[in-house]
C-alpha cells in the first residue's frame, strides 16, 4: 500500500477539466496535466494563495463559498486558457496565467455568464409577472424565474455536450471524478483502478450550480420584487450569499452520504452530472492521475520521488512547466 492510501482522507480535494487535461487543487498547490499534440502530459504547478485556500476565508461558514466561486471562475478559466495553448501546442512557460490577456477574458467570462444565466431569467421572469398580473405572488414568480435559470442552465450544457469537443472535455471532467473518488476510498492510483470507480461526485460544480439555482429561490423569496433596477442590483450583490450558502449545502452533503436521506436528496445532484461527464479512456484518467499526484506531493501525502514517477500504464511520457 503506497502512502497515499495509508495517509487519512482529511483535505477535500477538487477538481476541474480543461482542454485535453485535468486541474486538480489542494490546499497549496494545484496542478494542471494537459495532452500536447506530441502526446505528451505537460503539467504545470503553481501555488495558492495562502490567505485564501488555508487562512480564516477557508475555514469560515458560508465565506469559504467564495474560494468554490474563485475555482469556478478565476483559477478554472485561467486554466481552461493555459490548457488550450498547450493542446494546441502553443505552450510557454507563463502564458495566460497572469497579465492583462487572463484577467481580462475572466471579467468578460464573468460578465456574460451573470447576464445570460442570472440576469436573462431575472429579466424573463419580470415580463411574464407583468403579463399575467403576479404582483401578489411574488414566491411564485421567483420560482419561476429560478425554473426558467434552471432550464437555460440545462439546455445550454445539452447543447454544447453534443460538440466533439466538449464530449472530450466531459470525458475528462469523469477522469477527475473517478481519480477522486479513487482516492477517497483508499484505492491503488492506476489508470485500470480508478476506471472502475463512480464518474458521479457529491462535491461536482455542476450539483453546485444546481444548488446555486434552489437557494437562489429562496433568498430572493425574501426579497419580494421590488422595482426593476434594484431586482436588477440584488441578483448581482447576493451571487456571493447564493454561493456561500449554496458550498455548505454541498458540504453538508458530501459529507452525510451515508445517511439514506441525504442520498435521496442528492440524487438530482447526480443525476445532472451525466450532462457534464463522459466515461473516460485510459489515456484520460493517467492525464487525471498525474496532476493530482502532483498535488498530493506539495500536501506531503505523497514523496516526490513517487509524484515524479510515470503514471503505471501511460503510454506518453511526461514534461513539466513551473510556475511562479
Amino acid at each position: 500500500m503506497s502512502a497515499a492510501q495509508q495517509q487519512p482522507k482529511q483535505f477535500s480535494y477538487g477538481g476541474q477539466a480543461v482542454i485535453e487535461g485535468v486541474m486538480m487543487r489542494g490546499a497549496h498547490k494545484f496542478a494542471v496535466a494537459v495532452r500536447n499534440p506530441e502526446n505528451e502530459i505537460v503539467v504545470h504547478e503553481q501555488p495558492l494563495n495562502a490567505r485564501l485556500y488555508r487562512g480564516w476565508v477557508s475555514k469560515t461558514p458560508f465565506v469559504r463559498g467564495l474560494v468554490g466561486l474563485w475555482d469556478a471562475l478565476g483559477l478554472g478559466t485561467r486554466a481552461l486558457m493555459w490548457s488550450a495553448d498547450v493542446a494546441l501546442g502553443e505552450e510557454e512557460e507563463s502564458v495566460s496565467f497572469n497579465g492583462p490577456l487572463g484577467y481580462g477574458t475572466l471579467a468578460i467570462s464573468l460578465m456574460i455568464g451573470i447576464g445570460i444565466f442570472f440576469l436573462l431569467p431575472t429579466s424573463a421572469a419580470t415580463g411574464i409577472d407583468r403579463l399575467f398580473g403576479l404582483e401578489e405572488a411574488p414566491f411564485l414568480v421567483n420560482l419561476i424565474e429560478g425554473i426558467i435559470q434552471l432550464i437555460m442552465l440545462i439546455g445550454y450544457i445539452w447543447l454544447i455536450g453534443r460538440l466533439p469537443d466538449v464530449k472530450r472535455l466531459f470525458g475528462y471532467h469523469g477522469a477527475e471524478h473517478k481519480t477522486i473518488n479513487a482516492y477517497e476510498a483508499g484505492a491503488e492510483l492506476t489508470p485500470e483502478v480508478v476506471a472502475t470507480y463512480p464518474i458521479e461526485h457529491p462535491r461536482c460544480g455542476t450539483a453546485f450550480l444546481l444548488n446555486v439555482a434552489f437557494v437562489g429561490v429562496l433568498v430572493f423569496s425574501l426579497l419580494g420584487r421590488p422595482p426593476f433596477l434594484i431586482l436588477i442590483l440584488s441578483r448581482i450583490i447576493l451571487i456571493p450569499v447564493i454561493a456561500g450558502i449554496a458550498y455548505e449545502v454541498i458540504r453538508f452533503t458530501a459529507k452525510n452520504m451515508h445517511r439514506p436521506i441525504i442520498r435521496v436528496i442528492v440524487k438530482p445532484n447526480l443525476a445532472l452530472q451525466h450532462l457534464t461527464t463522459r466515461e473516460p479512456d485510459l489515456s484520460m484518467i493517467e492525464v487525471a492521475i498525474t496532476a493530482f499526484k502532483r498535488v498530493l506531493v506539495s500536501e506531503s501525502v505523497i514523496s516526490e520521488e513517487e509524484g515524479a514517477r510515470p503514471v503505471v500504464g501511460a503510454n506518453a511520457k511526461a514534461a513539466s512547466v513551473s510556475g511562479d
